[in-house]
């Protein structure tokens, strides 16, 4: 039974640090916003009748 008690202790750590991993990123990064600008091309808008 100790070999389950340890399986379940490191998922239960590897968990903690996936959580905290993503904890932090929401944290401390800030995301950039930018302009984006798409290109369409004149055939695909005014098709030939």
């Amino acid at each position: 039974m100790p070999t389950l008690f340890r399986f379940l202790f490191i998922c239960a750590v590897a968990a903690g640090m996936v959580y905290g991993t993503m904890v932090a990123l929401v944290t401390f990064v800030v995301p950039v916003e930018r302009d984006v600008t798409v290109r369409i091309p004149s055939e695909r808008v005014n098709k030939p009748q």
